[in-house]
């Protein structure tokens, strides 16, 4: 082989060699383009919760995943959340535990979603309070990122001895003032009759609760006649459970009336209402657009002899005008709630106090003359 042609050969070759390595020296470029140009690649996450028995206090995440860091969160069927992770810093966290809010009144059970927000703002988690412009969901293929799971009450090592809910039938819609039938069929996975406790619960609340009783591997359809009143409006989540399982289904529940609240009797001292609320809330007074006075909180539905105490200046003369609305939310937080509306308008009426202030001995009754019924203003 002549030195030319192996002159030649090596020049070949290192030209190769060089070629190679603008190519993986471009391809490095390439991929730490994002970093490189200030782009920064989207946030991911990923979670998985599996289905679980619990106390209705508390549910627990197995496992989830988030780019950024940020918050887990739990909810159901209605517009609020039942829960929020503590914030969790970006990486994989396992068992995250999420705990319900002391004055909950709804247990953590039935079908729940939990879905990672960011953490686009400062603390504390600020998504609804923002209306969705901090701490957004982590998204892919334009969705956010969750998982949902079905959790029943009961602890896990019960449930071989706990009647089995094979299946359950409920309406798919109702009104918050009837009974509905509500059928599940039962099984003792025993050998032995046992009687155990079975409810009907609504977004965790209890509705109905009865003790049947069972003979070792038999099945049983029971059905059951539950009232729904005092459950709120809306998209709901009623299930069947027993000692350590249970079976839920969806139903859209529709307030029975149009909300109202009208004044049956008024005094300097006292307001007296009878009210139809669609939600948790309240009759606040106001006197020039301030609230003088609440009741205390009412559940959802009709409502008949709520007062309202007046503070002494609340109305001095008979010209003294006042109103009465319903406001959703705690009494003992007026600021953070929000009136309630029919087609955008208020429910609320008014009422002009009598001259009772100055009447000592006299008639302090304002009667169905002291106010007018309500109306959406």
């Amino acid at each position: 082989m002549s030195s030319r042609l192996t002159f030649g050969t090596l020049k070949r070759i290192v030209a190769i060699l060089i070629a190679i390595a603008i190519v993986l020296a471009a391809g490095i470029v390439v991929g730490q383009a994002p970093a490189i140009f200030g782009v920064e690649a989207d946030p991911e996450a990923s979670i998985t919760f599996e289905d679980q028995h619990g106390e209705g206090t508390n549910v627990t995440v197995r496992e989830v995943s988030l780019s950024d860091g940020g918050y887990v969160v739990l909810t159901d069927s209605g517009d609020e959340p039942l829960a929020v992770s503590e914030h969790l810093a970006a990486g994989t966290h396992e068992n995250v535990t999420l705990e319900r809010e002391d004055d909950a009144t709804h247990e953590l059970v039935g079908q729940l979603t939990a879905t990672v927000h960011q953490d686009t703002g400062d603390d504390p988690f600020a998504y609804y309070e923002t209306d969705g412009e901090e701490d957004h969901p982590y998204l892919e293929d334009g969705f956010p990122v969750s998982d949902t799971a079905t959790v029943t009450m009961g602890e896990t090592d019960a449930l071989d001895d706990s009647f089995v809910v094979e299946s359950i039938d409920a309406p798919a819609a109702a009104t918050t003032n009837e009974t509905i039938r509500v059928n599940a069929t039962l099984r003792n996975p025993t050998a032995f009759q046992t009687q155990q406790s079975v409810t009907v619960r609504i977004d965790g609340a209890v509705f109905e609760r009865r003790v049947l009783e069972l003979e070792g591997g038999d099945s049983r359809r029971v059905t059951f006649e539950t009232d729904t009143g005092g459950a709120p409006p809306g998209n709901r989540t009623i299930g069947v459970y027993t000692d350590g399982d249970g079976a839920v289904a969806g139903i859209e529940l529709a307030f029975h009336t149009e909300p109202s609240v009208s004044v049956t009797d008024a005094s300097a001292e006292r307001v007296t209402v009878e009210t139809a609320i669609p939600e948790r809330g309240f009759v606040a007074l106001e006197r020039n657009g301030s609230v003088v006075g609440t009741s205390v909180q009412l559940e959802p539905g009709d409502h008949e002899n709520v007062t309202v105490d007046l503070p002494e200046d609340a109305a001095s003369n008979e010209s003294d005008e006042l109103t009465a609305a319903l406001y959703a939310g705690d009494p003992g937080d007026v600021d953070s709630a929000s009136p309630i509306e029919v087609d955008n308008r208020s429910v609320r009426t008014t009422v002009t106090i009598g001259d009772t202030a100055d009447a000592e001995g006299g008639d302090d009754s304002g009667g169905e003359d002291s106010g007018s019924d309500s109306a959406a203003e």
